[in-house]
């Protein structure tokens, strides 16, 4: 699967950049394709991921991507996943139920719910995935604050919290400091479908939305919000 194929037929129409005054002077920003789709079955772009993977490993001079997206209903368990988090059997319904090489436990995608694949070489930034878990909470926690929203960390868990409720879920893998999977923003989604499941196998802290707190509020909005804040805290140019 050629790079230039899966170039989107939608883009911002505006290069997203970061301000170089925090930069050293003369230094040229990393360039990472903006790849900005709609409705995407869980499997394709779970392929579609492991096919830039592959690229950026036999190639590293290929530019890094950012993936925005949404995902049909599914439910996603990560390798060490305790099968106790689900509410029913797997076996018996007809949801899409998949385990993936990400880590954490089970969640829940759906339309309504910004999906982010970051595609980096992560020799570029820093070797370290506590510093890039700590990144992608940043990139969300700046989309929060545009509009006027504190997004929280908890200690000894991964994601971002609003007023106690989980609104960002992250679990990420990384192959040779290329990454895969990546973040899940609650914007507006049916949330009934976590009830199914013990989400990231927290059972003491709800999940939320944003649409709880800016009734209205729509994805297309935060996805231009959630560009800009990757751009500014990964100090790259989207293209």
């Amino acid at each position: 699967m050629s790079e230039l194929r899966q170039r989107s037929e939608k883009f911002f129409p505006e290069e997203l950049r970061l301000g170089t005054d925090s930069l050293k002077e003369n230094c040229p920003l990393r360039q990472c394709l903006l790849e900005n789709r709609g409705l995407v079955a869980y499997a394709e772009a779970w392929e579609w991921q492991r096919s830039l993977v592959a690229e950026r490993i036999k190639d590293a001079s290929l530019s890094d991507i950012l993936l925005l997206l949404e995902h049909p209903p599914v439910y996603t368990l990560g390798t060490g996943a305790n099968l106790d988090f689900l509410k029913f059997d797997p076996a018996k319904v007809s949801w899409e139920v998949l385990r993936v090489e990400r880590g954490g436990e089970v969640t829940y995608h759906c339309p309504g719910q910004l999906i982010g694949y970051p595609i980096l070489n992560l020799r570029h930034y820093q070797t370290d995935l506590h510093w890039y878990l700590r990144q992608l909470e940043e990139v969300l926690i700046e989309v929060l604050a545009v509009y006027g929203l504190k997004g929280d960390r908890l200690p000894g868990f991964t994601g971002v919290w609003l007023e106690g409720r989980k609104v960002a879920a992250i679990g990420i893998k990384v192959s040779r400091w290329i990454t895969m999977h990546g973040f899940a923003l609650n914007v507006s989604p049916d949330l009934t479908g976590f009830e199914r499941i013990v989400p990231c196998g927290i059972v003491d802290k709800p999940v939320g939305s944003l649409a709880q707190f800016i009734p209205g509020i729509t994805l297309e909005q935060v996805r231009k919000d959630v560009a800009t804040a990757f751009a500014k805290v990964f100090q790259v140019q989207l293209r």
